[in-house]
C-alpha cells in the first residue's frame, strides 16, 4: 500500500513536485501560497510556450516543525513553470513595472471545451490574475536554493472580509 506524503516528513530536500492533474495542481498551490517575486522575475517564453516564475515560496511544509522546535519560519527560492502555455494574458497591475513586488495567492485551472485544454490561473494578491491558456496541465514546482530564515519572521496572514 502506497501512503501519501505529510507535511511532517519534509525537511530541507529541495521540493520538485509536478502537476498533471488538478488533484496534483491544489498540492502545489498549497506550496506556492504566498510566494512573493518581483514582476521581473517572470518570463514567457513564447517559441517554447513555457511560463515561468522564479519565485519565494513560504516553506509551509516547515511550518509545524518550526514552531515545535522554537525555530524560525523559512523561505526558499522555487521555480514555478507553466509548459504547453499558447497565450498569457494579465490583469490589475503593470507588468512592466519591474520593481512592484506581487503576491502569489493561489493557482487553480479552468477546463476547456475540448480536454485536455484548459487555462490556468494564477491569482495574486490586489486583484491582481494571470491566465495561461494551456494545451494540458503541465506545471512543475522546484527549490531551486536552501531555505533561508523568512525576512518577515512570521507566518503569511490574510484579512478576512467582513
Amino acid at each position: 500500500m502506497v501512503e501519501d506524503a505529510r507535511f511532517e516528513d519534509a525537511d530541507e530536500r529541495p521540493l520538485r513536485l509536478q502537476a498533471v492533474d488538478e488533484d496534483d495542481l491544489r498540492v502545489i498551490a498549497a506550496l506556492v501560497q504566498d510566494a512573493v517575486l518581483p514582476a521581473s522575475e517572470m518570463t514567457w517564453q513564447k517559441g517554447q510556450r513555457r511560463f515561468a516564475m522564479l519565485i519565494n515560496r513560504f516553506r509551509w511544509e516547515d511550518r509545524e516543525a518550526a514552531e515545535r522546535e522554537g525555530r524560525k519560519y523559512e523561505r526558499v527560492r522555487a521555480l514555478l513553470v507553466v509548459n504547453d502555455v499558447f497565450k498569457v494574458a494579465s490583469s490589475g497591475f503593470d507588468r512592466r513595472d519591474a520593481d512592484l513586488v506581487l503576491s502569489l495567492l493561489d493557482i487553480s485551472f479552468e477546463p476547456g471545451a475540448e480536454p485536455p485544454t484548459g487555462r490556468v490561473i494564477l491569482t495574486l494578491a490586489g486583484d491582481g490574475a494571470i491566465a495561461l491558456d494551456v494545451e494540458c496541465l503541465d506545471v512543475s514546482l522546484v527549490d531551486v536554493t536552501r531555505p533561508y530564515v523568512a525576512p518577515s519572521g512570521a507566518v503569511p496572514m490574510h484579512k478576512l472580509d467582513d
